[in-house]
């Protein structure tokens, strides 16, 4: 007899003040905002407000909190961490010091039971089921010995709530409410209200949700470039909604690189600002990993893809001729020399020129493509 299985919501176990903040916030974005719109008039400078907290408070998430702060993938002067740990509390994603003590452990334990966003657990769980439900103790800072010795982020632990709240909810509306007193002929509380709703509850659940999907879309759907050894994926999408985090799969692999998007095209703005904070002085020891490393990984895992598309090719048609045979099997072993080639040379530590890179990555791309359209070719 088949065990019926109970779904019982764990409400012994609910975080009540969190739930209803992430309900809560959703619900005011769902109604109320949409209501403000539709009833009042708005001015330009409260949709301005809302255009320059959205950055502010992601990159402080993006920046700070996690390549600064939680991987170290680079350093920065006190002006660059004070702005990102007070637009980063504003975020609402609880202090910077529990944010990488967790963040840690994701990486850690990714797709494990120990990950505190585990995809295995299901979407919603990853997304936010984590932050309603404490199933698990609390994640505890042994982890993170070098921020409990780091003034500002302990100062910031200390007083984020009051951050988020003053910084992030009650400055909009002031600051909302006073340009309508001093520059148009709106009552001031259109503005205060405004600015409250805009700038203030919807930029939070914008940019909350922005950085949830990381953790659940990103490890559900998207390309695996660079590891098949983990859930984590790239994507573009998420790529233009989180300012560069999107690049998930890279990251994974490589995870103490200042970038995300680590080609020149992939969109990136996180790594950008880095770059630049870098030329005036604010930022340095910008970490990155060597060219030949990353071709090395991408290789490898293109190599497993040819490997099993030639295998299913073999399988799907035992009659294929012995000279499409020895063709295919010919180009599975120039990419496994190239692989293994470029391996040597990355154990070694000797520099591999640009030109060879381009080239090995061009015949990896070559061989991909050719294994992957020979099932067109074949007879059905």
């Amino acid at each position: 007899m088949t065990k019926a299985v109970n779904f019982r919501i764990p409400f012994d176990r609910v975080d009540w003040i969190t739930s209803s903040f992430l309900i809560g916030t959703a619900l005011i974005a769902l109604t109320a905002v949409p209501w403000y719109i539709i009833t009042f008039d708005q001015s330009w400078f409260q949709w301005l407000m809302f255009a320059l907290m959205v950055p502010a408070t992601a990159m402080s998430i993006t920046l700070g909190y996690h390549r600064l702060f939680s991987h170290l993938s680079f350093k920065a002067k006190w002006p660059v961490k004070l702005f990102t740990l007070i637009f980063g509390g504003c975020a609402f994603e609880n202090s910077c010091l529990d944010w990488c003590a967790d963040h840690r452990t994701h990486h850690k334990h990714v797709d494990h039971d120990e990950d505190p966003y585990d995809i295995s657990k299901g979407f919603f769980w990853a997304h936010m089921g984590w932050l309603m439900f404490k199933l698990r103790p609390r994640t505890p800072h042994d982890n993170v010995p070098d921020l409990l010795k780091d003034k500002l982020v302990m100062w910031q632990h200390k007083y984020v709530q009051w951050i988020a709240l003053f910084v992030g909810l009650i400055g909009p509306a002031i600051v909302g409410g006073a340009y309508n007193h001093f520059f148009t002929e709106l009552p001031v509380w259109h503005g205060a209200l405004g600015g409250f709703l805009l700038a203030g509850v919807l930029r939070v659940v914008v940019v909350q949700h922005s950085t949830f999907f990381i953790n659940s879309l990103c490890h559900t759907i998207g390309n695996r470039p660079y590891s098949t050894k983990h859930s984590a994926r790239d994507s573009i999408v998420m790529a233009f909604a989180t300012f560069g985090e999107g690049y998930h799969n890279y990251h994974h692999e490589f995870q103490h690189d200042y970038r995300n998007g680590v080609k020149p095209w992939q969109w990136d703005p996180t790594k950008w600002t880095i770059w630049t904070l870098s030329k005036i002085g604010l930022t340095s020891n910008l970490r990155r990993v060597p060219d030949s490393k990353i071709l090395l990984a991408e290789m490898g895992e293109a190599r497993l893809r040819a490997e099993e598309k030639l295998a299913a090719l073999n399988a799907s048609y035992p009659t294929m001729t012995e000279r499409a045979h020895v063709m295919l099997n010919e180009l599975c072993e120039n990419l496994a020399k190239n692989y293994h080639e470029l391996e040597k040379s990355v154990t070694d530590r000797v520099d591999v020129s640009k030109q060879t890179l381009i080239r090995l990555q061009n015949e990896t791309r070559d061989l991909v493509k050719y294994v992957s359209s020979m099932r067109k070719l074949l007879p059905a």
